[in-house]
């Protein structure tokens, strides 16, 4: 039987499922501009440089992840210092004195964070890729870190802004949200509770899920899932004259890395500099993380 031009699949098949990670989605619900320029605008719209706060974020996410790596004599405060001097990144900084500044500050807060970790208790999964399907959506993602305490299934993520996440921010994630989902169903095992690690404080932001609880996640992951699809459609149909895709404008507009292409983002106000989530006294933006 022929394909008929334009159709992914054959008349009759169920529709294809939309795959999407947490980030896709939630990017779709902060704004549906940047969405069209991240995901669907080919070839990609130029973003931006990347800036101070990812690269620290990266390094410390790096060495986080290759501390389980090294044998468990070496896993030790100093060990992890020395992973986050190797991961640093340079790049974003005002200059080089800002930059060496950052690296021994997260040298020393990746150092204290691990003091509390036992180097022995070694995790179900690090940056452990996890996905669940539910109807006509696939959600994949990756996890910074899987505990099990005492057959209890723990989400880890770890975080580096400078404000320290609390209990409700734990609870609304919806990207902890639907790694617990997703947790529970490859391991068929409940995964209720998830962490927010704030590794330059070493605070822990917990929240205990309930299965309904995680079942509203889904709920709503399928509800913006389904919005983005009648988007695509819109603009597959429209393409240039779509509407699907307005801008949200707000205080992000100033950090986002597409603001170079959309005027109304430019009209909120003047963009942060590379640097200005690490000001002691400057903003921080709600993306200033690594997922």
């Amino acid at each position: 039987m022929a394909v008929i031009e334009g159709q992914e699949s054959f008349p009759g098949m169920p529709s294809p499922l939309f795959a999407a990670s947490p980030s896709r989605l939630l990017a779709f619900q902060d704004c549906p501009r940047r969405y069209r320029f991240q995901y669907l605008d080919r070839p990609t719209p130029q973003r931006r440089s990347q800036r101070a706060h990812t690269s620290l974020g990266i390094a410390v996410h790096n060495a986080l992840r290759d501390w389980w790596d090294m044998p468990i004599a070496q896993r030790n405060p100093g060990g992890g210092a020395a992973l986050v001097e190797r991961a640093w990144i340079s790049v974003g900084f005002r200059d080089g004195s800002q930059s060496a500044r950052w690296r021994e500050r997260s040298k020393n807060a990746v150092a204290k964070y691990l003091e509390q970790v036992d180097p022995a208790a070694q995790p179900v999964g690090i940056e452990r890729t996890v996905a669940f399907v539910t109807e006509g959506l696939r959600v994949s993602g990756r996890i910074d870190r899987l505990d099990d305490r005492g057959g209890e299934l723990v989400v880890i993520d770890y975080k580096t802004s400078r404000v320290v996440p609390t209990a409700d921010d734990a609870r609304t994630s919806l990207a902890l949200g639907l790694y617990a989902a997703a947790v529970w169903k490859m391991f068929r095992r409940p995964a209720l509770r998830v962490e927010l690690h704030h590794v330059p404080s070493g605070e822990v932001a917990s929240h205990l899920h309930t299965p309904e609880g995680i079942a509203r996640k889904v709920a709503q992951a399928r509800g913006i899932a389904r919005d983005a699809q009648r988007a695509e459609a819109d603009l597959a149909e429209l393409g240039e004259e779509s509407t699907a895709f307005p801008p949200s404008t707000g205080p992000l507009c100033t950090w986002c890395d597409f603001r170079a292409h959309c005027p109304q983002g430019q009209a909120v106000g003047p963009e942060r500099s590379d640097w200005a989530a690490l000001e002691e006294d400057g903003p921080v933006p709600a993306s200033a993380e690594v997922d």
